[in-house]
C-alpha cells in the first residue's frame, strides 16, 4: 500500500522550527502539530540535519518590480539605457544586465523579469567550504582532531586575521556537516565530532526524537 506524503504548511513548518529551537521533542512538535505519527517531523528535521533553514530575503541590492515597470516603461519609450539607469539612480550596467538576462529590449517584461529572478534567488547557493579547497582542508583536518566547529571557527580567526576568504562560522561548519545534500565535508567526519550526533541540536537540549 502506497502512502501519500504529508505535507506541511509554511505555516506549520514554522511552528515546527520554533518548537525545535526550543527543545521539544519530535513526538511533543507532532502531538502540537495534530500529526498521527512523528515521520513527518522526522523527516522534515533529518532532511535539515537539524538546523532551521534560513528565510529567503531579496538581497538588498536588489532591483524591485516597481524599478523593473520603470524600466520596462523605459524601453518602450524608446529610452538608453543610460537614462533608464539615472532616473532610477542605479548603474547602467545593472540596467543592461536586467535587460540582457531577461529577453533583451524586445521581449523584456517586469513582471516576468521579477518573477524569474525570485526564483534565482530560491536556487541554493555554494557554501563557502565548497568555493575554497584551502579552507576545506582545513576545517577538515581539524574536525579529524576532534575539534569542535567552536573551536575551529574561532582558530581560524585568530590564524588568519587579514584573510577573509579563510573565516567560517561554526554554524556553516555545522551545517555542512549535517545536511547531506552539501556533499562538502565527507559525511564520516561526523564521526569526529565529540557528541557523535547526526543531528544539530539546539543548545540545552537532549535527544528529542522521543516524548
Amino acid at each position: 500500500m502506497v502512502t501519500s506524503r504529508v505535507w506541511f504548511t509554511s505555516e506549520q513548518k514554522a511552528e515546527l522550527w520554533e518548537r525545535w529551537k526550543q527543545g521539544q521533542s519530535i513526538s511533543s512538535i507532532s502531538r502540537a502539530l495534530e500529526r498521527r505519527n512523528k515521520t513527518g517531523v522526522q523527516r522534515i528535521v533529518s532532511l535539515h540535519g537539524g538546523i532551521a533553514p534560513s528565510a529567503r530575503r531579496r538581497a538588498a541590492s536588489a532591483l524591485e518590480l516597481g524599478e523593473r515597470e520603470e524600466i520596462s516603461r523605459g524601453i518602450a519609450a524608446g529610452l538608453a539605457i543610460r537614462a533608464i539607469a539615472r532616473s532610477l539612480g542605479r548603474s547602467p550596467s545593472t540596467i543592461s544586465r536586467e535587460i540582457s538576462r531577461n529577453g533583451g529590449v524586445q521581449t523584456y517584461r517586469a513582471t516576468r523579469a521579477d518573477k524569474q529572478a525570485w526564483q534565482r534567488s530560491l536556487r541554493p547557493k555554494q557554501c563557502r567550504l565548497a568555493c575554497s579547497e584551502r579552507l576545506r582542508w582545513r576545517v577538515a583536518q581539524k574536525l579529524a582532531l576532534q575539534w569542535s566547529p567552536e573551536q575551529i571557527a574561532g582558530w581560524l580567526r585568530r590564524e588568519y586575521p587579514g584573510d577573509p576568504s579563510m573565516r567560517i562560522s561554526h554554524e556553516a561548519i555545522y551545517r555542512s556537516l549535517f545536511i547531506q545534500s552539501r556533499g562538502v565535508l565527507k559525511k564520516e567526519l561526523t564521526a569526529h565530532l565529540r557528541t557523535k550526533r547526526q543531528m544539530r541540536l539546539a543548545k540545552g537540549a537532549q535527544s528529542r526524537t522521543g516524548q
